[in-house]
């Protein structure tokens, strides 16, 4: 039995926390009595919760103090932390009742928890995952949750948790096996060879199970050729998780199906013959089929690959015509012999030469060579120009916001909850805008004031990008490779082939950066910092036409967690030209600064473009803040966090600032080299380019 002085201290403890909602101290006791059982460390525990969901409702808080020691007694702290979420997770999108009936359903989240211990929770390791599938041919595959294993060729869907095996290192082993397995139904042609009708023939579950049985087998078999280690991971698997041998007719079919030339057609023909036999029970990493899913994702894949290589194709054209040596710019591709991994299986034929196609040309002819088997000659029509829109939308963004406010068509971000210690999921509404154009004088006179300059930054960008390089043993070039001869001499004496690289060639240094630029227009920019912002912007884009960097423009604000914007003002697939221009111009002081789920879109966006370096810099005037609950620690912990999440995703923040205050929290976001303070607000357009240039050499 505790001391009744120790029961009235945590009482007081207690009521400090919750004094809103705790009328008594009679309320208290039975609480405060068994919790002042358990040893100090849990109750400063229990008393940090209550603490943290108080700040957010004073009725939560009183309910967490109450069941906490119920909670401890069913739950180790890691669970107990689970529960508090959980139901601060309801009372985030259903409100109060919601959150104090997850809260009361304690032992039915308890026997959950147990269930779940050795469950390997898909989010703990999809990153892991998706490094790996991306190491792997064939066009790049993204990882969601989902109810079954099963892939629509775009995406793989995988169980939220996993927990057939003993521990979670098993249990992403099994994660592991099916991952190859759905990629190898890309892959080997699963959905390229079998057609609609086929799977119109087998509208029977059991037909379709035989079949999904027999293209599992077939594939077992194409692991086995080309990925062996995969295949002896899939192996232990079937062993310890007790999946049956084929066996009889199931035998013999699996044998046929082992030779390289089968495909899934092959499949489907071992289906019709063994319609009377039993049915071999599913394997363990095998999944699901979902044909409608696929042809579904198809038709809208490579409608879009169709448009987008053509696009390419004729930029490609442009680039490699020159007046004199006009010819057809007829394309035609042709079956490489030897492709490298992550390259196309196919050579790039322009009038009969062959050309090397840029990245986002060879990652459309890997897909649309996955999704055909070869490039049918109308993709390989170059478009002409205006043929195709790719922005092309059926909503008007800035006409969601008028009227009453709904959120058909924006993105969903979550938001960092230091105090909880995890995420407000789903939390922020972001929409993409565009800003209006003004068509005025402003670049003209900002040229004009800033000529000296100007001049000074093209000379400078042109000489970073007429920097050169030594690339040495190539087949042709200006001198020899002394130490790539004498190689190739002693492989010739041991036997081998004499090798023709041997020879050192000039070439001009190659940039690979992306660098996407987030412009603060949040109203504190009002003013001449604004015009200070323009004209940076201005400097900064007619130097980089002589670097030919990729980059992108867009300007964030917003007011609450409901209307979070982002202004479009240059993207990565644009030049910079007048309309460009007219948008810089045309950059107007909004709301406030909701930082964090801006960057997690601008991530997004940055991550979808193919570059070696990737740049993220925030041109802002002040910290992050909101008109209502996003502004001092919370603000700039949650910043901090969606800037830790585009490091993890490759990302480079940089943030230039002109707050004087910034050295106070910016170290805390950005590191202590990850920002600069622009003391001299004059100066601003000078420092901009200037710190790109440091950034990007």
């Amino acid at each position: 039995m505790p001391a009744p002085r120790e029961v009235l201290e945590l009482e007081e403890r207690l009521e400090e926390h919750v004094d809103a909602v705790l009328s008594s101290r009679r309320t208290a006791r039975q609480p405060a009595e068994r919790l002042a059982r358990r040893s100090r460390e849990e109750q400063d525990f229990v008393l940090r919760w209550v603490g943290a969901v108080a700040r957010s409702n004073s009725e939560m808080g009183y309910q967490v103090a109450n069941l906490a020691p119920d909670a401890l007694e069913a739950l180790d702290r890691d669970g107990v932390e689970a529960w508090i979420l959980a139901a601060m997770d309801g009372f985030d999108r259903e409100g109060l009742r919601a959150g104090i009936a997850r809260l009361q359903a304690l032992d039915e989240f308890a026997a959950e928890r147990r269930a779940a211990v050795r469950a390997l929770p898909l989010d703990k390791v999809r990153g892991v995952l998706e490094g790996f599938v991306h190491g792997l041919n064939g066009r790049p595959l993204k990882i969601e949750a989902g109810e079954t294993a099963r892939t629509d060729t775009g995406t793989l869907f995988l169980p939220a948790a996993e927990n057939r095996r003993a521990d979670a290192n098993r249990n992403f082993q099994l994660y592991k096996a099916t991952v190859a397995h759905l990629w190898a139904q890309c892959w080997y042609g699963t959905w390229r060879d079998l057609r609609a009708e086929d799977w119109e023939e087998l509208p029977d579950a059991a037909d379709r199970a035989r079949l999904h049985r027999l293209e599992t087998l077939r594939l077992d078999a194409c692991l086995a050729r080309d990925l062996p280690g995969i295949a002896r991971l899939q192996g232990a698997l079937r062993e310890r998780l007790g999946d049956p041998e084929p066996a009889g007719r199931w035998r013999e079919a699996a044998d046929r199906l082992a030779s390289p030339a089968a495909t899934a057609r092959d499949s489907l023909d071992w289906a019709r013959r063994l319609r009377d036999e039993s049915l071999l029970a599913p394997c363990c990493y095998q999944g699901t089929l979902d044909p409608e899913a696929v042809v579904a994702a198809a038709v809208v894949r490579q409608a879009q690959e169709k448009e987008e290589l053509r696009q390419g194709l004729g930029r490609l054209r442009e680039e490699a015509e020159t007046g004199a040596e006009r010819k057809s710019g007829t394309f035609r591709a042709v079956p490489d012999p030897d492709p490298a991994p992550g390259e196309a299986p196919v050579v790039l034929l322009l009038d009969e030469r062959p050309v090397e196609p840029p990245a986002e040309v060879t990652r459309l002819l890997v897909s649309v060579h996955q999704d055909f088997g070869d490039i049918p000659p109308d993709h390989l029509v170059p478009a002409g120009p205006g043929e195709y829109d790719a922005k092309a939308s059926g909503h008007a963004a800035d006409d969601v916001w008028k009227g009453t406010y709904h959120e058909e068509g924006a993105r969903h971000y979550p938001e960092w909850d230091h105090a909880r210690g995890n995420y407000r999921k789903r939390w922020c509404v972001l929409r993409e805008r565009e800003v209006h154009p003004k068509f005025d004088s402003f670049p003209e006179a900002t040229l004009r004031k800033h000529y000296g300059l100007a001049q000074s930054l093209c000379r400078t960008f042109e000489m970073i990008r007429g920097g050169r390089s030594l690339h040495r043993g190539e087949p042709h070039g200006d001198e020899v490779d002394l130490d790539a001869l004498v190689r190739a001499l002693s492989e010739a004496r041991a036997g081998r082939e004499l090798s023709q690289r041997v020879f050192v060639r000039q070439a001009r240094d190659e940039r690979s950066i992306a660098v996407l630029f987030m412009v603060d227009m949040s109203g504190s920019t009002k003013g001449w910092v604004n015009d200070l912002e323009r004209e940076a912007l201005i400097l900064l884009c007619e130097a980089l036409q002589r670097l030919q960097d990729r980059y992108a423009i867009y300007g964030f604000s917003g007011i609450t967690r409901k209307r979070c914007e982002l202004f479009g003002i240059k993207r990565f697939d644009e030049d910079y030209d007048a309309a460009v221009a007219a948008r810089i111009s045309g950059i107007l002081p909004q709301d406030y600064t909701r930082m964090g789920v801006a960057i997690r879109h601008l991530s997004v966006l940055l991550g979808q473009v193919e570059a070696r370096r990737k740049l993220l810099i925030a041109l802002s005037d002040g910290r992050p803040e909101d008109y209502t609950d996003y502004r001092g620690e919370y603000g700039i912990e949650d910043t901090r966090q969606a800037l830790i999440e585009a490091r993890r995703g490759g990302i480079h923040p940089f943030c230039i600032t002109i707050d004087d205050t910034a050295r106070e929290y910016l170290p805390r976001m950005y590191g202590p080299a990850g920002y600069t303070v622009v003391s001299d607000v004059r100066r601003l357009p000078q420092q901009v380019t200037d710190i790109y240039r440091r950034l990007t050499t």
